[in-house]
């Protein structure tokens, strides 16, 4: 590539505090792979573990007075958005954002985001405020979720559904919600304390 066009890509990123497109290659030497540099963009505050997987079109955002973290193995699929602005975004292990997009914004005094290890987060979920999302957990469907508590538990392949960290699946807005383990809401535009069901519902246990 010509070093002028090289200049030219990186000036904006420079300037918005992310990393160059050669700062994205080498991103590889921890073991992470980044699939398209060009599309992806990349807050120079944060921080990376090991083995990550990410896909085009991801944006990974920090403030410098804010806090962003990335643990190791996970997978950041296409449409994929963490914007640390005015607080905390920390992420665990072995977490799949996406297929289907997923974002989580800090973007308000007091809010801080903390995903555990193992999760799912599909089909367009959105985080905001004050979220504990346990590891295991899952947001399954086109959810904004505000102020949310999931206990983590077992993950999703576990063979008790009771078992398993809480998950929120369908479509709509859960607000100041918390679940234990092995509940379950299905939503479909506002989702409320009292539609909580455990996970054997739809998953009946099998038996021995």
């Amino acid at each position: 590539m010509r070093l002028e066009l090289l200049a030219a890509l990186d000036a904006p990123r420079r300037s918005a505090g992310l990393l160059t497109v050669t700062e994205v290659l080498a991103l590889a030497d921890a073991g992470n792979v980044v699939y398209d540099p060009f599309s992806v963009l990349i807050s120079r505050h944060l921080k990376l573990g090991e083995g990550n997987v990410i896909y085009p079109c991801v944006t990974l955002t920090c403030a410098p007075t804010a806090e962003l973290r990335l643990g190791n193995r996970n997978v950041l699929h296409t449409g994929t958005l963490l914007a640390a602005e005015t607080g905390a975004i920390l992420v665990g292990d072995g977490n799949q954002f996406g297929e289907g997009g997923f974002t989580a914004k800090a973007n308000r005094p007091g809010a801080r985001i903390t995903l555990g290890d193992g999760g799912r987060y599909l089909g367009g979920a959105s985080v905001f405020g004050e979220c504990s999302l346990g590891s295991g957990s899952q947001l399954l469907g086109a959810i904004t979720v505000d102020n949310c508590k999931l206990a983590g538990g077992a993950p999703f392949s576990d063979a008790d559904p009771d078992a398993r960290a809480a998950v929120l699946k369908g479509s709509g807005t859960a607000r100041g919600l918390v679940l234990e383990v092995g509940q379950v809401i299905l939503g479909n535009g506002v989702f409320r304390a009292e539609d909580v069901k455990p996970q054997a519902f739809y998953h009946p246990k099998v038996k021995s």
